[in-house]
């Protein structure tokens, strides 16, 4: 029996195209619509703060979008990205599952981000753009796009939450090292941030706070667009050469996933590791396969949530999107996992939901980092804490393949690395970490924040 724990490919195994769902979904996408007029939105519509190219490729019809050559150089630096075996997590579940996970944390930033990070630079620049401005909240995003910013020589301002502005100030010195200026949202240098401070100046804040903080000052100045880390379709694609890296790996491993799962914030991961695998679902030649997003119970999006038409920013500044969605209004719990912190779903990742291709779970922050920790003592990696929604769903199902007595596959991407992320596990380890309660009231008064159409 083969002991292989790391499955690595080549330099020209780099996928040279993103795989685009849309053409294959189940049922047509829904369109997005103008914030004001309530109509289906064009091109002319979003070319105030998006350069064509992504205009374009957010809309396009074509399953393959080739990916330029410049942007596969960068790529190069951390791509293709390996895949494990956990043989020693395994072990300690005493479980008949195999369980593989891709691993994204070996990019500059940490994380899967930069896959989006560095072509959105590359479109901008190529359009003449000299200043990208967006939010993060856990900082993974704001990291990925300053460090895209230096390598494309562009300016880049970041409005990090609060919440982890306030925990995470590595991750705010990293993005400043690569030359980033980065601001506590809300903030008083914007109109909807001196809004929010009149309202509440003391609460938690949200990443739809901060979207329309940075949508707003991109809007106002000529010379720069807005990028964003997760949700919509070209972020979505961009990802997927995860999951094109992964399904090439586990042909090396000589295995094919009974379950893929990723964890959910946005949309971003997931869909980067999964829509890759739906097309084979979705063509009929892996009906069996399951398709799990893992998101935190404290924010449940695809759990508790509605599919309609609601703003992306809290700000009601964004396109109306068709998605799961717990309100604009919501304001999620300050939970260590902020890049899950985000009240809608992914356009497409909700279509797929609706449509029972995929599945979602939702589990609260210390069972989740209980995983991190045995996932750490085995296979020595610390995990982002967002990445520890899909290692605890991990476990659960190679658990329950032990009480099956089935040999099932499990294939989880693990999205980054925790190594900026040690007050958060200084909290569980010391005791000091809480599940914090969502009552349905606070559902259903974010709720109440969706337009009425």
């Amino acid at each position: 029996m083969s002991e292989t724990r790391k499955f690595i490919l080549q330099e020209k195994d780099i996928p040279n195209a993103w795989y685009n769902i849309i053409p294959d979904l189940p049922t047509p996408l829904d369109p997005p619509l103008h914030p004001g007029t309530g109509k289906p939105l064009g091109p002319q519509d979003l070319a105030p703060i998006f350069p064509m190219a992504l205009i374009e490729q957010e809309m396009s019809p074509k399953q393959w979008i080739d990916i330029p050559g410049e942007v596969l150089d960068i790529y190069k630096i951390w791509r293709p990205s390996p895949l494990f075996r956990a043989r020693g997590l395994e072990k300690l579940l005493d479980t008949p599952a195999k369980i593989y996970y891709k691993y994204e944390g070996v990019s500059p930033a940490g994380s899967h981000k930069p896959n989006s990070a560095i072509a959105q630079a590359y479109y901008n620049k190529k359009e003449g753009v000299k200043k990208l401005v967006t939010e993060t909240g856990a900082g993974q995003w704001g990291s990925a796009l300053a460090l895209a910013g230096t390598m494309m020589g562009l300016e880049v301002e970041v409005y990090m939450v609060r919440v982890s502005y306030d925990a995470k100030p590595y991750r705010k010195l990293m993005m400043q090292t690569w030359g980033a200026k980065v601001f506590s949202s809300p903030t008083k240098f914007t109109e909807i941030g001196k809004k929010i401070l009149a309202e509440n100046p003391d609460s938690n804040r949200s990443l739809g706070i901060a979207i329309s903080e940075a949508v707003e000052v991109a809007a106002k100045d000529p010379h720069a667009k807005y990028a964003l880390g997760s949700v919509l379709n070209h972020v979505a694609l961009h990802q997927t050469v995860i999951g094109l890296e992964a399904k090439k790996q586990m042909e090396m491993a000589g295995d094919y996933p009974d379950v893929v799962i990723a964890c959910h914030g946005g949309g971003s991961n997931f869909a980067g590791t999964a829509f890759p695998f739906a097309y084979d679902k979705m063509k009929g030649n892996k009906k069996k396969l399951r398709l799990i997003a893992a998101e935190p119970a404290a924010c449940p999006t695809l759990t508790k949530g509605v599919n309609t038409y609601d703003f992306g920013d809290t700000g009601e500044m964004t396109p109306l999107l068709m998605m799961y969605t717990l309100g604009h209004k919501f304001m999620p719990s300050g939970i260590h996992a902020g890049g899950l912190r985000y009240h809608g779903a992914s356009p497409l990742v909700s279509n797929l939901l609706k449509n029972g291709v995929i599945e979602a779970v939702a589990n609260n922050q210390t069972e989740c980092f209980e995983a991190a920790i045995q996932f750490a003592k085995t296979e020595g990696i610390i995990p982002a804490p967002e990445s520890s929604h899909a290692i605890r769903v991990a476990i659960n199902e190679a658990l329950k393949a032990k009480e099956a007595g089935e040999k099932k596959v499990i294939l989880f991407n693990l999205s980054g690395h925790g190594n900026f992320d040690f007050a958060a596990y200084e909290a569980y380890l010391t005791g000091k970490m809480t599940d914090v309660p969502l009552p349905q009231s606070d559902i259903d008064n974010g709720l109440k924040s969706v337009p009425k159409r």
